[in-house]
Order: C-alpha cells, then structure tokens, then sequence
C-alpha cells in the first residue's frame, strides 16, 4: 500500500531549477520536491509521496493522521530512497 504522510518543512533551496523543501517527518529529514506546490513554505504541513510535496494541511489534521498511521501500523517516516538529508 502507498501512503502519503504528513511532514513540516523545514528549509526551502532550489535545485537544478526546482524547489525542493527538506521536510521533517518526527525528527527524521527528507527531501521533497514542490513543484505541485508552489505556495508551500516553511512551517506549512505538507503530505509527500515519493518524494513530492502533492498537498497543504494544517497542524491540526497532520497530527490526526499520523495518530491514524500509528493505530494501523503505517510507518510515519518515508522510506529512504536515496535521496534521505543527514
């Protein structure tokens, strides 16, 4: 099963002509592409799947998510794919 899962960003740079945010997903950095969110800034709670930033949510409904990925058994980090910011 594919899941997006929410992070808060952290940073915003520009890498080879497209803003990438490293987003925090509970202490654990990734980076994410924001080419579908153009408006996405630093604070702002964003769901990643496969490295893409695909939406906005606020505070309040990330944390109700990650609360739900728990109770399922879901991870709450995205898997390394290379592309993980130490």
């Amino acid at each position: 099963m594919c899941l997006a899962v929410p992070g808060r960003i952290v940073e915003i740079e520009e890498d080879v002509g497209l803003r990438m945010a490293r987003v925090e997903f509970g202490g654990v950095i990734r980076r994410a592409c924001l080419a579908y969110l153009p408006e996405a800034g630093v604070g702002d709670y964003v769901l990643v799947h496969v490295g893409f930033a695909l939406s906005r949510l606020d505070e309040r409904a990330a944390q109700e998510t990650l609360e739900l990925l728990a109770q399922i058994g879901e991870p709450t980090v995205p898997e390394e794919d290379g592309d993980a910011v130490r």
